[in-house]
Formats: C-alpha cells, sequence, structure tokens
C-alpha cells in the first residue's frame, strides 16, 4: 500500500511542465522557521535545531500542521516549548513572522495564518 503524499502546485507555465511541493516539505519550512527563534527551545515533542543532524530533518515536523485551501493559501499550526524566562507574546510574535516570511519566500505560497501554541517551558539548565 502506498502512502499518499498531498502536493502544491508553484508553478504552472503550460509549456515546460509544473513544480510541485509536498506538504511535507511546507511543514519542515515552517518547523525548521520556528526553531531558528531565540527563546524557542524546541517544537512540541523535543525536536530542536541542534538535533536535526542526528534524527535528520523530517523529525522536525512533529508538533507542526499545514492546511492548504482551495486557492493555495496556507495555515499553520505550530505547538512549541520555549525556554524560561523569555517573554511568551514577543517569542509567539516572532515564530508567526519568522514562520509566514519562511514558506512565502521559499515556495511563493501565501500563508493567511500562523497559530502558535506554547505547549512547554523548557527547565533553565544553570
Amino acid at each position: 500500500m502506498s502512502e499518499t503524499v498531498s502536493t502544491y502546485t508553484i508553478k504552472d507555465d503550460g509549456g515546460t511542465g509544473t513544480v510541485k511541493i509536498a506538504d511535507e516539505v511546507v511543514t519542515v519550512i515552517a518547523s525548521y522557521a520556528a526553531t531558528e527563534v531565540k527563546g524557542v527551545a524546541s517544537i512540541a515533542g523535543g525536536i530542536s535545531s541542534d538535533m536535526i543532524a542526528r534524527k535528520g530533518i523530517k523529525a522536525l515536523s512533529k508538533g507542526v500542521k499545514v492546511s492548504v485551501d482551495n486557492d493555495s493559501r496556507i495555515s499553520v499550526d505550530l505547538s512549541v516549548c520555549l525556554d524560561y524566562g523569555c517573554e511568551i507574546p514577543e517569542v509567539g510574535a516572532a515564530i508567526q513572522e519568522r514562520v509566514k516570511s519562511a514558506i512565502e519566500n521559499m515556495t511563493g505560497l501565501e500563508v493567511t495564518v500562523v497559530n502558535v501554541r506554547v505547549a512547554d517551558i523548557a527547565a533553565p539548565t544553570d
């Protein structure tokens, strides 16, 4: 039984062919962009940017849900673990902007909403 992968057409010039992107790619872009924001300890599920090399980039998709409507507009739901002591509203806004920008710049698709859910706070390591 083969696994069904959703794809989104991001370029169709009618002559040369089409460029499609798998939904999992958009999820990985969102995950990676979120982990680059200062104050984000990890995506829910414990995946941090320093763990990418050990577990592989596809592990980043845990804690992220991407939905695309009929007009190829994207909504993103992220669950994150933040560093203790960070300003949650400030970090949340930075995550929203970074994720929106990364997806739009890399895919050309429009991001309509980025919802951030703080699932945990990482204990201080001192």
